[in-house]
């Protein structure tokens, strides 16, 4: 679609956005970065889209809070599952739940663990390459890039391969109830999935602390052994959900994504092809061009300016990352897919001290399911039924029907 106008823009509501904004909201992002790159909300919000600006606020932590208990009570009621929820997990906090948590999960993810989880990763996209090989059509999503990641943070809590059904649409739900405006529904099945899902690891912490895994590799267990300032057990319970939430949305966004956008670019994905080793830029790329998670959100703690315009202390701010990583003024032709692109510092892992404390695994996700799944299947073709989830803060499929062939051009 063309560019909305900058009357059209001024009158922009994320709560109510037009459909045409959920299924392709790149252009409305170009329209805020030239006519209203501080976009004032009817709620007294604002969105911010311009890369510098996101990138200042990510780095000041003093000016731009990320605990949103002021925003949530209003959203969820204070005595809600979801309210209990968000404003005890790692990414809705402040220092200094916000650093003991972090500080645990940076040392659980280092280079070395990560390294030791690729043999068990290739294993896992190995399998699920030979389960779709023999299938008239497959879901990109259900039946490949969905399940991935819940296979990977299965294994860092060491959870039994039988309990790790429920996780993705507990997630799904949970993410959902995330977005601007709710229905009723959706906000009773976030509440549903965050009781059902604290059940769950309430139950496996108690096995747990009767038998204790390898902290060097079993996340859970590095969560109750922490020293020096444990946490309390709904801290731990919230940031377990809060884990295995943000793993398993990204990485199953970056996969789909990545595979539609190839399709949409063949000279990219010919090239791909002929050069495995692009993979390594090509996954920052499709980071970038097709952010997995939209929008973040800060809050000022006194009045601030940006573009000239004054936000008033206690403002919510929603940061548009799919706008400001197709910033003209970051980005050289920021609409174009360059696999080979450097340099290339998007900010889909946010940034600052709340920089993604997964983004290492998840790039190796990607770069590893990617990869392998090109190598096996060259000519896949998408066919007719391809969903996006409709959502706002987050962008990906539900689902993603295709053929597969293991020749190249045998399907295209």
């Amino acid at each position: 679609m063309n560019m909305p106008s900058k009357s059209d823009i001024l009158a922009f509501d994320l709560t109510r956005p037009p459909s045409a904004f959920i299924d392709d909201p790149f252009p409305f992002y170009a329209a805020m970065l030239e006519h209203a790159p501080v976009l004032k909300q009817p709620d007294g919000s604002y969105i911010l889209s311009r890369y510098e600006d996101l990138d200042a606020v990510y780095r000041d932590t003093e000016r731009f809070s990320s605990d949103k208990k002021s925003t949530f009570g209003p959203k969820y009621g204070t005595d809600s599952l979801l309210f209990e929820h968000h404003t005890t997990s790692l990414v809705f906090n402040d220092p200094p739940l916000h650093t003991r948590v972090r500080k645990v999960m940076v040392g659980a993810l280092n280079a070395r663990a990560i390294a030791a989880m690729e043999p068990g990763l290739i294993a896992t996209i190995d399998y699920l390459l030979d389960e779709m090989a023999g299938k008239d059509s497959v879901d990109l999503i259900t039946d490949f890039a969905s399940r991935i990641p819940i296979q990977i943070i299965g294994n860092l809590f060491d959870m039994p391969m039988e309990e790790r059904g429920p996780l993705r649409d507990w997630s799904l739900a949970i993410l959902s109830a995330l977005e601007p405006s709710l229905t009723a529904e959706q906000e009773q099945r976030g509440n549903d999935a965050v009781r059902d899902f604290k059940a769950y690891l309430k139950d496996l912490v108690e096995r747990r602390r009767a038998r204790m895994g390898n902290p060097e590799t079993d996340v859970l267990t590095r969560l109750i052994l922490v020293e020096g300032d444990e946490l309390s057990e709904l801290e731990l319970l919230q940031n377990c959900i809060f884990i295995l939430n943000a793993g398993h949305e990204t990485t199953t966004n970056l996969i789909g994504n990545s595979l539609a956008a190839l399709q949409a670019f063949p000279v990219q994905k010919l090239a791909l092809l002929k050069s495995p080793d692009l993979i390594h830029t090509a996954v920052d790329e499709f980071l970038r061009f097709l952010s997995p998670n939209q929008f973040g959100n800060r809050l000022t703690t006194c009045d601030v300016a940006f573009s000239g315009i004054k936000i008033p202390a206690g403002s919510n701010l929603h940061l548009c990352i799919g706008a400001a990583n197709r910033d003209p003024a970051a980005f050289e032709y920021p609409n174009n897919l360059d696999l080979a692109r450097k340099p290339n510092k998007h900010l889909a892992f946010a940034g600052g001290p709340h920089l993604c404390v997964g983004f290492q695994l998840a790039r190796m996700e990607g770069r590893i399911a990617i990869s392998r799944f090109l190598q096996r299947f060259p000519s896949y073709r998408l066919i007719d039924g391809a969903r996006l989830e409709g959502r706002i803060r987050f962008r990906g499929y539900a689902a993603l029907p295709a053929v597969l062939s293991t020749v190249a051009g045998e399907a295209a």
